[in-house]
């Protein structure tokens, strides 16, 4: 099991990796779920648009891409999150860019145990198990 962030064309860099990738550990185990090897790459909007075309062959801006190469119950993936995604929205929403980055960071993860948000129901439970994650670490995130 291993967690690694790598950045593409920003300059923003997480802290306090070591608490967040245990956070995910513990979402992924909480989930019944074992932890494998997950690459998030932290991009800019360039760079995750044309991943949006060129794999899911949509052409929109979009804060994170979730791609499941899990196998079994051992969950394995890579994540592609535009920074610049998240900073738009952190300020919409009125929250820190660090709090808005381990958010997507965990919308992700639990794409890769299974979650959809097509469906309302589907969004609303996600969201939920979401905000009940980020909750665990938001204090550590100061």
């Amino acid at each position: 099991m291993n967690i690694r962030i790598y950045y593409e064309n920003v300059k923003f860099r997480i802290r306090k990796t070591r608490e967040i990738k245990e956070l995910l550990y513990k979402v992924i185990r909480e989930e019944n779920m074992v932890p494998g090897d997950l690459l998030f790459i932290l991009a800019d909007d360039t760079t995750v648009l044309e991943v949006n075309r060129e794999f899911l062959k949509h052409d929109y801006y979009t804060d994170v891409i979730s791609f499941n190469n899990s196998v079994g119950d051992t969950v394995n993936g890579e994540i592609y999150i535009s920074i610049d995604t998240v900073k738009r929205n952190a300020r919409e929403y009125g929250c820190r860019i660090i709090e808005e980055t381990v958010r997507v960071m965990i919308h992700g993860v639990l794409h890769l145990c299974g979650y959809e948000d097509t469906g309302e129901e589907d969004r609303i439970r996600m969201f939920e198990r979401q905000e009940m994650f980020l909750e665990r670490i938001r204090g550590e995130l100061q």
